[in-house]
């Protein structure tokens, strides 16, 4: 799929929003500190043979920011949409951040097409995950939206 340059470079930011809040998950990396090495050292930057492509910035830290500030009502958001008996540390670390990540968006980000979220998000848990993960990140933030875009 051809996408233009501005799309590709805020999917790019949307993948390395989730990359750097799973850092940010294992490692409790201070938020300055991770906006700053992904700035100097990941975004559109060649990684052992791998050419990371150049990230909206600007859109990266937005997305990074604001999921770590609004952290509590993101996860809210999620957790009502949760199958019974289900839990955040139950889910995937990685799963984990894709799911914030496209709440935020969903919630914060109204220049942003719902449909243009929830299938951005669902391509990056294609690169981490099977097609049964992909399908539950679609049906949470198909739920979430219903939400929080009325």
């Amino acid at each position: 799929m051809n996408q233009p340059p501005r799309s590709r470079a805020r999917s790019a930011a949307r993948l390395a929003a989730v990359q750097a809040l799973y850092q940010r998950h294992m490692e409790n990396t201070a938020t300055a500190k991770l906006l700053d090495e992904f700035h100097q050292h990941r975004l559109g930057k060649e990684i052992e043979d791998d050419l990371y492509e150049d990230a909206e910035v600007d859109f990266f830290d937005d997305v990074v920011s604001g999921v770590i500030a609004r952290g509590e009502e993101i996860d809210a958001a999620l957790v009502a949409k949760l199958a019974e008996g289900w839990t955040l540390a139950r889910l995937d670390k990685t799963m984990l951040q894709i799911l914030r990540c496209g709440i935020y968006e969903l919630m914060a980000r109204a220049d942003v097409p719902v449909a243009t979220a929830i299938t951005e998000y669902v391509d990056v848990a294609h690169a981490f995950f099977d097609e049964r993960e992909a399908k539950f990140v679609n049906g949470v933030l198909d739920a979430v939206a219903k939400d929080v875009r009325s």
